[in-house]
């Protein structure tokens, strides 16, 4: 470095660093009160005039040497000077804008502050604190004469009467006070303070010559902010000697001390500090306004000298690693991320193109990671959209502000809505979905709150969800609360057409929640029939006992007193001995249906003919059969199953039982048993199905879905183990049996026609191969089955 340039160098510090010290200094108290300019304003001023010649003497100078290198025709001295006179202009021509637009600014600011209405709005403030103060210092004070008064009218004063007195109208603390101001009596305050404070000498006379009193106590900041008693009123009233039995020369005061809202306080006390504040800021207006546009004008100065002494220094540095980065940059904003050249010096700009070098790379190296990442996550949430597709469960995933963020086809096949069109909506808004949404939601608040014994961010219930045709699904709900991992964006998904169960996309909010159900309604009704099989066979073995001894009693008895009694006692005696013996005869009836159903045999399975079977059952209702009230329809050439005889001839009894018990009080009633073939496309056997069709009332809808469970049933005189039992049969046989209502022209929504009930059999004597014992394929659905039991 030659000298000339390091004496710039040396005078380009210097000049700065004072420059940067004084602006520093008047900055750092620009937002201090007017004292301190009013102490300091001269010598400020001739500081800040100083610099600003000090500066103007360094630019002199600087271009001074500039004009000598350019007429010594050095290289570089035309550059020189034209970046000393480009970085000047564009230093000096918006320094002179933003100047002239702050000093406009600043001395109409100033005057702003000081504005007419802005005094007049701090002193009407000020009045209206004092004013709502008096208005409630009057006001303890009457109620301190009214409290006077009416211990006036009181045979004698205790605790008990002050502390009503005092609720009576709503004081804060009261007391008895003796003519010294000694506390007497005392009630309300804090319980654990002990007795209030004695008034002050001064309240206390101006109460003994007027007759009450009232001040505002303790009305300061370090009151305010302490927190214990804060701001209060004090009230005194003189009470009438006649009121308390004293002598002529003594004299009792009642004291009200009522506290300041804290609010009212707080903001009288920040209208007080800020009128104070402004009238000091007032006086020093002038002031303030010459020290602003001193410090605008010196740093526009300073400004100016900054723009030419860098062109002068780093002109001839700054030219080629510019043009170099530039390159660089266009190269890298149109995706060129190949190596870079590096400009050959060891100062700051050859370091920032060796870095400029470095971060390319680095940058093409992230790019390639980033690349890889993303088709790893894609690849990833590819599997995890498969896994969510395939799941049985429904899988349901809330943001943070409780709004459906993802699903998938198990959510919308268990509670049957088309969930993917309500995304960004609360499961809540779904029809028939509140009472699940609501208990949801509870249980993820108490696991937020107040989690169970075991639970660790996540918890699981089971909620009956009623639907609109009345049937109850029992869903065994699981809820997890995810882990907040920061904000993700989701990718842009073209929304689902209308009604497409297809599982939606998105990744989980911060913290989101994850709810996992599953549909355990069959499940539970299993759990159901095991228990009523339990109670069924306790019951059988109880009551089956002491039946044969009650009826061989009774008959014992009409054998041994019919013949030694006459008229009216013999035929109470008949009566009351038949009356036992059926409704013995009656229970052993239900004794048995609940052994059967209790204690139903293994099925033996052999080859069987099921049109054999249902045309022996027919046989028994021959008179139905001619009356036209049942008929059959049995294809022929029906495959040989495999079955118990006795047991499915006891299905088939029942069914027919069932529905012409259905039918019975309708005149039209008819009762159809048919039998049939489930083939595929191509031929293939499925199923051999036994189906019972009657055009009674059909099935209620709350006892549609649980049809096949132990006692339930509509029939007044009924047991509602039939169907129970046809289930077990089946469960038996492998087979799958359905009940549903029929419906006028087929509408789900219309009338209901009469029901169905069948029963779909896939062991078969024979398969299509030809092998014996083979099971066929799962049976097709049939069009129109509601239920379906397994």
């Amino acid at each position: 470095m030659t000298s000339s340039a390091r004496w710039g160098w040396i005078v380009a510090l210097v000049a700065g660093t004072g420059a940067a010290l004084v602006l520093a200094f008047v900055l750092s108290f620009s937002s201090q009160g007017g004292g301190f300019y009013e102490r300091h304003f001269v010598w400020l001023f001739w500081l800040n005039l100083a610099a600003a010649v000090l500066l103007a003497l360094v630019i002199a100078v600087v271009g001074l040497r500039l004009l000598l290198r350019l007429r010594r025709g050095k290289f570089g001295s035309r550059l020189l000077l034209k970046l000393a006179g480009i970085f000047a202009v564009v230093g000096l021509l918006p320094g002179l804008v933003i100047y002239t637009v702050s000093y406009q600014f600043v001395s109409r600011s100033i005057e702003a502050w000081f504005d007419v209405k802005v005094a007049g709005a701090l002193d009407s403030g000020l009045a209206l604190g004092k004013d709502t103060l008096a208005a409630l210092a009057n006001d303890l004070r009457g109620k301190a004469l009214m409290a006077a008064e009416r211990l006036a009218e009181s045979p004698a004063v205790s605790p008990l009467v002050l502390e009503r007195l005092r609720v009576q109208i709503g004081a804060g603390t009261a007391a008895l006070l003796a003519a010294n101001g000694q506390v007497l009596l005392s009630a309300g305050g804090d319980t654990g303070a002990g007795p209030p404070e004695r008034p002050g000498a001064l309240l206390l006379g101006q109460a003994r010559a007027a007759g009450s009193a009232s001040v505002v106590e303790s009305l300061d900041e370090e009151t305010l902010a302490a927190g214990t008693q804060g701001p209060r009123v004090r009230a005194l009233a003189s009470v009438p000697r006649s009121s308390i039995t004293l002598s002529a020369g003594d004299e009792r005061f009642v004291m009200l001390v009522q506290p300041v809202p804290r609010a009212l306080a707080a903001n009288a006390l920040a209208v007080q500090a800020a009128y104070s504040e402004y009238q000091q800021r007032a006086l020093a207006r002038d002031s303030l306004r010459q020290m602003y546009v001193g410090t605008l004008t010196l740093t526009l100065i300073l400004a100016v000298f900054a723009a030419v002494l860098l062109a002068i220094v780093l002109g001839n540095q700054l030219a080629k690693p510019l043009l170099l980065l530039a390159d660089g940059v266009r190269q890298v904003a149109a995706g060129d991320l190949t190596a870079k050249p590096v400009f050959a010096s060891g100062d700051e700009l050859g370091g920032l193109t060796r870095s400029f070098a470095d971060m390319t790379a680095q940058v093409a190296e992230a790019r390639g990671q980033v690349q890889r990442g993303m088709q790893q996550l894609e690849g990833a949430r590819t599997r995890l959209q498969t896994i969510l597709d395939t799941l049985t469960a429904g899988v349901i995933v809330f943001d943070r502000e409780g709004r459906i963020d993802t699903v998938n086809p198990g959510a919308t096949r268990i509670l049957q809505r088309p969930l993917s069109a309500w995304r960004g909506r609360r499961l809540s808004e779904l029809p028939e979905l509140e009472a699940l949404a609501r208990g949801v939601e509870q249980r993820f608040e108490l696991l937020a709150t107040s989690p169970e014994a075991g639970e660790r961010d996540q918890w699981q219930e089971s909620f009956d969800l009623v639907r609109g045709d009345g049937a109850t699904l029992t869903l065994l709900v699981r809820g997890a609360q995810l882990p907040d991992v920061g904000p993700q964006v989701a990718a842009p998904q073209r929304p689902p057409p209308e009604g497409d169960p297809a599982p939606s996309g998105g990744r989980a909010a911060p913290g989101a929640r994850l709810m996992v159900f599953d549909d355990i309604t069959e499940i539970v009704s299993a759990q159901r029939s095991a228990a009523w099989a339990e109670v069924a066979r306790r019951l059988a073995h109880e009551i089956k006992n002491p039946l044969t001894p009650i009826q061989l009693s009774a008959e014992r008895m009409r054998h041994k007193l019919e013949a030694k009694l006459e008229g009216a006692d013999q035929a109470l005696l008949l009566r009351s001995v038949n009356t036992i013996v059926s409704q013995v005869q009656a229970m052993q009836t239900l004794v048995n249906e609940f052994r059967d159903y209790a204690r139903l045999p293994a099925a033996q399975m052999e080859p069987l003919d099921l049109n054999a079977l249902a045309g022996e059952v027919l046989a028994l209702y021959g008179q139905a059969q001619d009356n036209g009230l049942l008929l059959a329809r049995l294809e022929p050439a029906l495959p040989r199953i495999l079955g118990d005889a006795t047991q499915l001839r006891q299905v088939i009894h029942n069914l027919v039982q069932n529905a012409l018990d259905a039918v019975a009080d309708r005149p039209d009633g008819q009762v159809e048993i048919i039998t049939s073939v489930a083939r595929g496309e191509n031929g293939e056997l499925h199923a051999v199905r036994l189906t019972v069709i009657d055009n009674g009332p059909g099935f209620a809808e709350k006892v549609l879905k649980r049809a096949f469970e132990p006692y339930v049933t509509t029939k007044p005189r009924g047991t509602g183990l039939g169907l129970a039992v046809v289930k077990k049969i089946a469960d038996e046989h492998g087979a799958r049996l359905r009940a549903a209502n029929l419906h006028a022209g087929d509408q789900a929504d219309g009338p209901v026609t009469g029901a169905r009930v069948s029963l779909s059999f896939s062991k078969f004597a024979v398969t299509p191969a030809g092998t014996a014992g083979g099971a066929g394929a799962i049976p097709a659905p049939v069009p129109g089955d509601a239920t379906q039991v397994h």
